[in-house]
């Protein structure tokens, strides 16, 4: 689904940055601010009808996306919606694969089914059991998390290929200044967290924010300068609201994100155990990994290694912008390989 029809409500850490950003370019601040009140006044489009759940695992599901040929299930991150997979006609990478893929989309549902599973649980407790439910061996294509959880499914069950998306592996690799604001944000929320048994959604996109606070404000002032009725304005708000929705992150996966994967560089170690094994980025099965040239989400230098493919674009732009055309190339080249 695209999302609710009412819009987000702004955060207050979006209103600081604005605050930060007056003090040396008030006009981009004010531009900004008008961005930001275009936003939450946009109509919102209908919300895209739920795919038909092919298996489901502890209120986690398949959802079936039709087509033809080998099995290809799409694992999106467990922080933001999976739609983003599927935000619309013209620019759904479920679609475009589904021409040569049966294609099963993972839709995590609701935090509560899954309150107590840590990031490695996620994929032994609820991945690997969806896999399970296939004929044949699927091949993956993981976004963000979502790649680095499906090449950990790869090395415990087996599967016919693994594309990952913007995915980090490495995760030492992120700048110092990201790391110390990412450890900040997660020291600050740990206590109301821990309180809530879950990290609100709310925190997660105070994270996102914290990686490229300048890009974000642009972008809602550039927004503020687009005719409100154009197709890019109503993808940004699409786009906006998708970022800014989505199930709270449950504090164990939580725990393990900010303690292991992004403090210690667990995977990047190798020192990271799931179902007992320790995970590697030499996969037992042929691997395609696409980087982002202009990530500050998930930096091109986290990635893992093997073959690489390097995509014009930033995060969200390789899968719903323009560059979506260069990516499905290159997932599509790919999997011809294997056939």
């Amino acid at each position: 689904m695209v999302g609710d029809h009412a819009a987000p409500r702004p955060l207050p850490l979006f209103l600081a940055l604005v605050r930060n950003v007056a003090e040396r370019d008030p006009d981009l601040a004010r531009r900004a601010l008008h961005g930001l009140h275009s936003y939450m006044e946009a109509p919102r489009p209908k919300p895209r009808i739920s795919r038909p759940k092919f298996a489901e695992v502890k209120g986690a599901s398949l959802r079936d996306h039709g087509g033809h040929g080998r099995p290809l299930i799409l694992v999106p991150s467990l922080i933001n919606p999976p739609h983003i997979l599927d935000l619309d006609e013209e620019t759904s990478l479920a679609g475009s694969l589904s021409k040569t893929h049966r294609i099963m989309l993972l839709d995590w549902g609701k935090a509560a089914d899954r309150a107590a599973e840590n990031v490695a649980q996620h994929i032994e407790r609820i991945l690997l059991p969806l896999i399970a439910a296939l004929d044949v061996p699927p091949l993956l294509v993981g976004y963000c998390l979502g790649g680095t959880m499906a090449m950990a499914a790869a090395q415990l069950t087996p599967v016919a290929g693994v594309a990952t998306l913007a995915a980090p592996w490495r995760f030492s690799a992120y700048d110092g200044k990201a790391r110390d604001a990412l450890a900040a944000i997660w020291r600050d929320s740990r206590g109301t967290s821990g309180q809530l048994g879950a990290m609100p959604m709310e925190v997660l996109q105070a994270a996102f924010w914290a990686l490229d606070p300048d890009r974000t404000v642009a972008k809602f002032a550039a927004f503020g300068a687009l005719n409100p009725t154009s197709d890019e304005a109503c993808r940004f708000v699409v786009m906006e609201d998708w970022a800014n929705q989505g199930e709270p992150l449950p504090l164990p996966a939580a725990e393990e994100l900010f303690d292991r994967l992004f403090a210690d560089d667990a995977p990047g170690q190798g020192n990271w155990t799931v179902s007992g094994k320790m995970m590697s980025d030499n996969l037992p099965c042929p691997a395609l990994h696409c980087l982002a040239r202009g990530d500050h989400i998930v930096p091109a230098a986290t990635a893992p290694q093997g073959r690489k493919v390097q995509i014009n674009s930033g995060h969200v732009g390789m899968i719903v912008g323009r560059a979506r055309h260069d990516l499905h190339r290159q997932l599509t080249d790919f999997f011809q390989t294997l056939a």
